[in-house]
């Protein structure tokens, strides 16, 4: 087994599992969640107050944010009769990591091309 597929299954299987990770990336796949997560790295809102931003119903914005919730990249908290929403760094720390771990995976790769291809013009690597 290649040294960068068991890099990369190590990190998963230590931090996030595969269920996770979908619900992290599907979290992140529409351009409304991302607004909102957006919106919330600033300031935490109200459902209400998030749902005032965009043209959809608000119980389409309640969905939006709790496959946010569900991904750990937002938490809610009762206010009287407001649910407060703030982001939840640990999810979006999650995808960060994933996307550096792929990146590195992609750059040794990309270096291990280079000395083949410097092997074959006869240079050292």
């Amino acid at each position: 087994m290649p040294p960068d597929r068991l890099t990369y299954n190590q990190m998963v299987v230590d931090e996030v599992s595969d269920a996770d990770l979908d619900r992290l990336f599907q979290a992140f796949a529409d351009t409304t969640r991302r607004d909102i997560v957006s919106r919330l790295l600033r300031n935490e809102h109200s459902v209400s107050s998030l749902a005032a931003h965009y043209s959809m119903s608000f119980a389409a914005v309640q969905k939006h944010v709790a496959i946010l919730e569900r991904a750990s990249v937002v938490s809610k908290e009762k206010r009287g009769r407001e649910q407060i929403v703030r982001i939840h760094l640990v999810g979006i720390e999650r995808a960060r990591a994933l996307l550096a771990e792929y990146e590195t995976i992609w750059r040794r790769r990309v270096d291990r091309i280079a000395d083949i291809l410097a092997e074959d013009q006869g240079e050292p690597s």
